[in-house]
């Protein structure tokens, strides 16, 4: 049947075949007609006796034509009808994907954009996504550019356990309060197979597996929703003298915290992220370290993610559990609403109390340790497609992008044209590869370009560029920014360092719109009209608040209006003497950041 089909479509009688059927000859007929000669071609070729052979072509050709009813002719536009239809009801993948624009359902927009780049599956889990490859390469280079900065940082990656026993999450009272409702427990260690039976209702049951009541563990296990406990629980085998501090690890791993509400990227039971872990002989050396590792999130975040960023301090009911303070980088989505996308603690010696991990100082004298632990997530994915995603779809930062250049070789129906084309594009991909730019080539022939464009803009890819026979003669390529503008001429001679020039570009073009977004939607509060005009507002972004409540205004703050403080920005302005705070009528202290949040 493909010999049959490729011959059809390579014979006259194939080209042929769709003016047949605009001409009214039934379809039936016309395919007939095309594949009667294939066939007698292949019995010939096979060497099968075949005499007469133009003859009998002609005798069949004629008998089809005279024998093929109305009847079955409408029976077959019934059948092409049904399975057009059948077609049209399966679902066709990424490209199909029609996305909802921002301005009518962001919510669906974001799904929509997601979906169109191709990032995650449904896991037959709740709560659990598949990371498609387009998505898990963002997350890959997220790690390509934080590892190198971690050693720097004195940080080495290790592995600690996925299982955690209950009773460590019982030694830090804040910390299990804070992680019990969202843990998976292991209880038991195998499962027992089922036999099949007849059942009381005469139905026979088929075999199956269940968990076996005699493997219940003597201790149940949480499965890692973060790693203090087992981290320190370790540390206090390894730390017991100043000399070694401090101690300062990493790992890249999966957690679980079995969520109710879940969001791709932004919330799921299941996700990825880095933590780090480190400890260190006095408090201002831990505290330095936790302001370090916000430094690198920020880095990441704000100069190479170009997210609209606030970078802050938590407030004391926000806090990590078990944490004496924590830093934040708060990002801002297109729609208003703030994102948590990272946070590093400065733990004090919680965890050292807790884990009795005490070390010998210089003067011989014992002391507890002292902290931290830091970490952002695949949440910062999320982040990503929220703040810089048009109606198109995915719009990536260049240092996170799968691919950051694409190729389209044009079409020529000159062999000997299009093999140079080709060889072109591969020696502009052999060049860029070799200077660390990641690309990739279209090689499909058969595709229209503006489909292409569609296909790659949809992908988020932050440059494309096309080459076709004119451009070759002028030894250039055309070149076409993710984030817009007009075409720009790339010189083949000069590739690499044009390439970087237009990526660079791309990355500028998103931190305009991120700095412009920031500004647009953040506002200074004054009063409580104005906080309480700002909440009808369909955008509502950050508010600027001189905050004077504490923890129990901020919490009827929140259930009142849905709105949680957010930080204290780390760059503060000096509160006016004598200011009141519009929220609670009580002295300001504090600027503050108030938002609704995913």
């Amino acid at each position: 049947a493909a010999g049959a089909g490729f011959a059809l479509r390579h014979s006259a009688l194939g080209r042929a075949l769709p003016h047949a059927v605009g001409a009214r000859v039934p379809l039936a007929a016309a395919l007939l007609l095309a594949l009667v000669p294939v066939a007698l071609l292949r019995l010939s070729s096979s060497g099968l006796p075949f005499a007469g052979t133009r003859a009998t072509l002609s005798h069949a050709a004629g008998a089809s034509r005279s024998k093929l009813s109305l009847a079955a002719t409408k029976d077959k536009v019934k059948e092409d009808k049904k399975q057009e239809q059948d077609e049209k009801a399966q679902p066709r993948g990424a490209e199909s994907v029609k996305i909802a624009t921002r301005a009518e359902d962001y919510a669906q927009w974001y799904l929509d954009v997601i979906a169109a780049a191709d990032l995650i599956s449904d896991a037959p889990v709740r709560g659990c996504k598949v990371l498609r490859p387009n998505g898990f390469a963002i997350w890959e280079n997220i790690q390509r550019f934080m590892d190198p900065k971690l050693r720097k940082m004195g940080v080495q990656n290790a592995y600690f356990p996925l299982l955690i026993p209950v009773s460590f999450l019982a030694k830090e009272a804040a910390h299990v309060e804070g992680f019990a409702k969202e843990c998976a427990v292991v209880t038991h260690h195998r499962l027992k197979s089922v036999p099949a039976e007849m059942g009381p209702d005469g139905k026979m049951k088929l075999a199956s597996v269940d968990v076996d009541p005699d493997s219940k563990l003597a201790e149940p296990f949480v499965v890692r929703p973060t790693s203090e406990t087992i981290v320190w629980h370790m540390y206090g085998q390894w730390i017991k003298s100043y000399t070694d501090l401090p101690l300062k690890m990493n790992q890249w791993v999966n957690v679980m915290r079995w969520e109710m509400r879940t969001r791709p990227f932004l919330r799921s039971s299941e996700f990825l992220w880095q933590e780090g872990h480190t400890a260190h002989a006095t408090k201002e050396d831990a505290d330095q370290q936790a302001r370090d590792a916000l430094k690198l999130y920020i880095e990441l975040a704000q100069d190479q993610l170009a997210l609209p960023l606030f970078p802050g301090r938590k407030s004391d009911r926000e806090r990590f559990a078990g944490a004496d303070e924590t830093y934040t980088i708060e990002a801002l989505a297109q729609n208003g609403m703030a994102i948590q996308a990272g946070t590093s603690h400065f733990l004090g010696q919680n965890f050292a109390k807790a884990f009795d991990v005490t070390f010998e100082t210089q003067e011989q004298t014992k002391e507890f340790v002292w902290a931290t632990s830091w970490g952002v997530s695949t949440r910062l994915i999320g982040a990503i497609i929220m703040a810089h995603s048009d109606d198109t779809g995915i719009i990536l930062p260049p240092v996170v992008a799968a691919t950051q250049v694409v190729i389209l070789p044009m079409f020529s129906k000159d062999p000997a044209i299009q093999a140079n084309v080709l060889k072109a594009a591969e020696d502009l991909r052999d060049t860029l590869e070799n200077n660390g730019i990641r690309v990739d080539i279209d090689y499909r022939v058969d595709v229209r370009p503006g489909a292409k464009f569609f296909t790659y803009e949809r992908r988020g890819v932050p440059l494309r560029l096309e080459l076709g026979p004119r451009d070759l003669e002028e030894g250039i390529a055309m070149g076409k920014r993710r984030t817009g503008g007009d075409k720009v001429k790339i010189q083949l001679s000069n590739a690499v360092e044009e390439v970087r020039a237009q990526l660079d570009g791309v990355l500028k073009d998103l931190r305009g719109r991120s700095d412009a977004l920031r500004e647009r939607l953040t506002t200074r509060i004054h009063s409580r009209e104005e906080f309480d005009a700002r909440l009808k507002e369909r955008e509502i972004g950050m508010m600027k608040v001189p905050w004077g409540g504490n923890d129990e205004d901020e919490e009827k703050l929140q259930e009142d209006t849905g709105i949680t403080l957010r930080c204290y920005p780390l760059q503060q302005d000096p509160v006016p003497e004598g200011e009141v705070c519009p929220l609670t009528g009580k002295p300001s202290r504090i600027w503050a950041l108030f938002a609704k949040a995913y």
